[in-house]
């Protein structure tokens, strides 16, 4: 039988990496991007490729202006190498969730030891938020590990006796951040608790090492350059005034803007102490009131690992929290610090009678949940008419994982750490080989775009008026749209008179913008997807207070690739 204690002995990078590699390569190729942000880099990847211009991104040839190309970057050097994008799309994810788990690792072992290590390296792995992150085509993932990459370099300089270099690769990887996202300069952060850690150091210093500190930021410089003087010099030479736009959005709207007066996603001070630590932090923020006392002894003891690793994580909920615009994504960079300042006690903490208790009544509650939303599926008339897409016996995942759940906690009762990681193990495997696909239908328009193939003649046009990403993703023939910027009574009104101006012409778009210009009865179901029905109409089918407008702005054009 598994026991925790040879778990806590464990040091292999070879077992965690195989670990690893099986939770969150699970289920690879099988599912297709999903709204609401998947659809759009993949789609911008995909252009990348497809058109050669990498510099700018570009979705249905409108250009995205709101993130740096980076992630994109990587899922479209995963489209050439593999040519294909359902698998593509999860590379640079994958890869740097692994990599951020190797990066832990080396620091557990080499601030406290191999265990403890192999330790903080699982328990970021099963960290519920960055498993998720992981296995998700969002960029929270690429950026946590830029900015891990950081720290770990800082702190292979200030703890571990490390060279210069390190310091200049922390420096070097917040840059790498920065044009990933614009918070990887988070990774800067753990210098601030470093001027009381190593304080005296800092009064010793000669000048030398004062002129090497300085050319830190030099390094960050360096790496933000490598994609912002090209752009830069791209836009100069241009004189495009949509470059220009898109070089003022994403160096001050998406960056400084975006922080101090967000726009959306607008939450309370608390907002993450409340309510994404608690449940995205599982199963370490269960453990949370026995890691405060043993940290603030560690900090009563001068135990500078814990002041600077724990200073920076407290720095990084706080600097999130200030930002008035929050999402729980955000603070994934900080789980790979909260898995290093656990590793080191939990030898101790599962010695009590609490902890041990909470981490096994968690592993039951997930089993029990899923059973009972499978005998919810089963039962209710109501949300089996609502999941039945998804094909027969929709609650059969379900109560399969609720099943293995149970029978693994059952197994595993005496051995607490080893059952809740077990646990989840089993669930994001069962999720990501069983549940996703059975989902994939109704969490993609392949169906709708599909009919609109075979509905629209061959040599007819088709303009997609409300565009989402995944429309043109699994477009099947060339298509027309305007801006995502564009209001919808204006698009309707436009689509009104573009499918007037000539014959075989069709628009697709969503019921309530259909609507406004379109006889409902005269329209074609094509499916309900994303929360609305996908209507196609011709000119026939318009509203008489919608007849005879003229086409003020022409729609951008989209040929999807082989």
């Amino acid at each position: 039988m598994v026991s925790d204690r040879a778990l806590l002995n464990q040091t292999s990078l070879g077992w965690l990496l195989l670990i690893a590699l099986v939770v969150l390569a699970a289920g690879l190729g099988m599912r297709d991007p999903w709204p609401a942000d998947e659809p759009r880099f993949a789609l911008i990847a995909k252009e990348m490729v497809e058109s050669g211009q990498w510099l700018f991104p570009m979705r249905g040839g409108e250009i995205y202006p709101d993130k740096p190309p980076m992630f994109m970057w990587g899922i479209a050097i995963g489209y050439l190498l593999t040519g294909s994008i359902k698998v593509a799309f999860l590379l640079p994810s994958l890869l740097a969730g692994l990599l951020t788990i190797v990066l832990v690792w080396d620091l557990g072992r080499r601030l406290w030891s191999p265990a403890v290590g192999f330790m903080a390296g699982l328990l970021l792995l099963f960290t519920v938020q960055f498993t998720l992150q992981a296995k998700t085509a969002q960029i929270d993932a690429l950026v946590t590990f830029f900015i891990t990459l950081g720290v770990y370099g800082f702190v292979r300089f200030l703890l571990c006796g490390g060279g210069w270099r390190w310091y200049w690769l922390g420096w070097f990887a917040a840059g790498l951040g920065i044009i990933t996202k614009g918070v990887g300069l988070l990774a800067l952060l753990i210098l601030i608790p470093a001027l009381w850690t190593h304080r005296e150091q800092i009064r010793a210093a000669s000048r030398a090492d004062w002129l090497k500190g300085l050319a830190g930021p030099l390094f960050m410089l360096l790496a933000i350059g490598s994609w912002l003087v090209p752009m830069l010099l791209a836009v100069a030479q241009s004189g495009d005034p949509v470059l220009q736009a898109y070089r003022d959005n994403i160096l001050l709207r998406q960056t400084v803007t975006r922080y101090a007066n967000s726009w959306h996603h607008v939450k309370p001070l608390w907002y993450y102490l409340t309510s994404v630590i608690p449940p995205f932090w599982l199963p370490l923020s269960l453990l949370l009131p026995w890691l405060v006392v043993a940290w603030r002894k560690a900090i009563g003891g001068q135990d500078k690992r814990i002041i600077l690793l724990l200073g920076y994580l407290v720095l990084v909920v706080l600097f999130f929290s200030l930002s008035p615009g929050k999402r729980g994504v955000y603070v994934t960079p900080g789980t790979p610090v909260l898995a290093l300042l656990t590793a080191p006690f939990i030898a101790e903490l599962l010695l009590r009678r609490w902890p041990g208790r909470l981490l096994s009544g968690l592993g039951w509650l997930l089993g029990i949940i899923c059973i009972g939303g499978a005998v919810a599926l089963a039962f209710s008339a109501k949300l089996a008419s609502k999941a039945g897409e998804i094909g027969p016996a929709p609650w059969l995942p379900l109560l399969a994982m609720g099943a293995a759940l149970l029978v693994t906690n059952a197994l595993l009762r005496r051995a607490p750490l080893c059952a809740i990681l077990t646990s989840l193990a089993v669930g994001w495997l069962i999720y990501s080989s069983w549940i996703c696909v059975r989902l994939n239908d109704m969490r993609t328009p392949q169906g709708v775009m599909t009919l609109a193939s075979e509905r629209v003649p061959a040599g007819d046009e088709l303009l997609i008026a409300g565009f989402k990403e995944q429309h043109l993703l699994f477009s099947k023939q060339p298509v027309k749209h305007y801006s995502y910027q564009m209001p919808d009574e204006q698009q309707a009104r436009e689509a009104a008179a573009w499918v007037a101006a000539a014959p075989g012409r069709w628009v697709l778009g969503a019921a309530d913008l259909m609507e406004r210009c379109f006889e409902p009865d005269r329209m074609d179901n094509l499916g309900n997807r994303h929360r609305t029905d996908w209507l196609l109409a011709r000119a026939d089918a318009l509203k008489p207070a919608c007849q005879g407008l003229t086409p003020q702005i022409d729609p951008f054009s989209y040929t999807p690739g082989p």
